[in-house]
């Protein structure tokens, strides 16, 4: 299917073009130009989709996210596709499926799930696996039941468990036999995150050193920037192999922190939804892994606590409130839920540009910055 896209503003990390249009043949875009598409193009196209001057940008990628519409990814393949869906019909084109904490052998049959699913839909980029090496101080919503140590039998179960699926692992580098485990994973093709950790900005350095390169949902779940103890955070912003996620829903990070960090570590901050399974749903009470949570106002927290429990966030929403209330710019906004993202998980040639030899993915924007209409691998898909 050949499918020609016209009188758009592409919008991309490398900036925008006023009446731009492109050429997806399949799941790939083929050409792209401004002005008027070329005879050829035009009269070969299958279907003109003529968007009226609206704003076009690359599918948005989420590196990190535990479900939505009411849907949990640690469930069945058949809840798992639900909450895509969801997250697809808000721009979300391209997703890495994440999984709290849980006994590995449980883990285990969640990442056979995700593969069922990855095997017939390429828009899934795989699986993240949010513990079980995490601080039993800075769990967050993670089972302290759950959370073991990363020795090498330990790894080991999980690489095996994962091959061909996980493509992200969180870690706490100050656990014994963290670094070593982060060499590990990094030599089977997994991309390393330091998370949910209390450690300090040394231990991250050394957790970079060793291969990480992805800060977990900076800000949350570790120390803070101190003025004698920078922490992880600006170990991470000063070193340029490290991308840096963040939750910008008003609730996780403040929005100048947010514009802050966007500055200091420019086209390395990458956009995550975290979100779990109330996303698009309505309050009330929801399970994340194995404990009890409760949505008030949107806000998701474990049962009887004030800890945060993931988000109800939507990355089109992410976009919005980076634009309108952080101040940010359309361009980096959309290159930190696109490009950024992309060449975190080594996927840069292929995903997060409006560009000939990247992947059909597409997002059609209203003038209010909500989703007009997405293409995901060539294919319209439902919003």
């Amino acid at each position: 299917m050949t499918t020609l896209v016209t009188h758009a503003v592409a919008l991309d990390a490398t900036g925008d073009s006023l009446g731009a249009w492109l050429l997806l043949d399949d799941d790939t875009i083929v050409a792209t130009g401004t002005g008027r598409a070329p005879a050829d193009e035009v009269e070969t196209a299958e279907e003109i989709v003529d968007v009226g001057g609206a704003v076009v940008t690359p599918g948005l990628i989420d590196l990190h996210g535990h479900g939505g519409g009411g849907h949990s990814f640690d469930g069945s393949a058949d809840e798992i596709r639900e909450a895509l869906a969801f997250h697809r019909a808000h721009g979300t084109t391209r997703s890495v499926v994440s999984l709290v904490a849980g006994p590995l052998n449980r883990l285990g049959a969640s990442l056979e799930q995700i593969r069922r699913v990855a095997d017939r839909d390429p828009l899934v980029l795989g699986a993240h696996l949010e513990g079980p090496f995490l601080s039993p101080d800075n769990r967050g919503a993670h089972d302290p039941h759950f959370l073991a140590a990363p020795t090498p039998e330990n790894v080991e179960a999980l690489i095996e468990a994962g091959t061909g699926i996980l493509r992200v692992v969180t870690l706490a580098p100050e656990l014994p036999g963290a670094l070593e485990a982060v060499e590990r994973f990094v030599a089977a093709g997994v991309t390393v995150a330091v998370g949910h950790t209390v450690a300090t900005a040394e231990d991250a350095a050394l957790a970079f050193d060793r291969g990480a390169t992805l800060l977990t949902h900076a800000f949350n779940a570790m120390p803070g920037i101190h003025h004698r103890a920078p922490g992880p955070v600006v170990a991470a912003v000063e070193d340029r192999r490290v991308t840096l996620e963040l939750i910008l829903d008003g609730v996780h990070v403040h929005p100048s922190v947010a514009a802050l960090l966007m500055r200091e570590a420019p086209d390395r901050v990458a956009l995550i939804t975290d979100a779990m399974a109330a996303a698009g749903a309505a309050d009330g009470d929801y399970v994340l892994g194995s404990l009890d949570v409760r949505v008030d106002g949107g806000v998701a927290r474990l049962r009887g606590s004030d800890t945060i429990a993931g988000s109800t966030l939507t990355q089109d929403a992410a976009l919005r409130f980076a634009i309108d209330r952080a101040g940010i710019s359309p361009r980096d906004a959309v290159a930190a839920l696109t490009r950024t993202p992309a060449i975190a998980l080594g996927l840069g040639d292929r995903l997060g540009l409006l560009a000939p030899g990247h992947a059909a993915d597409l997002v059609v924007w209203n003038d209010d910055w909500t989703v007009r209409s997405v293409w995901g691998a060539g294919r319209r898909l439902a919003v």
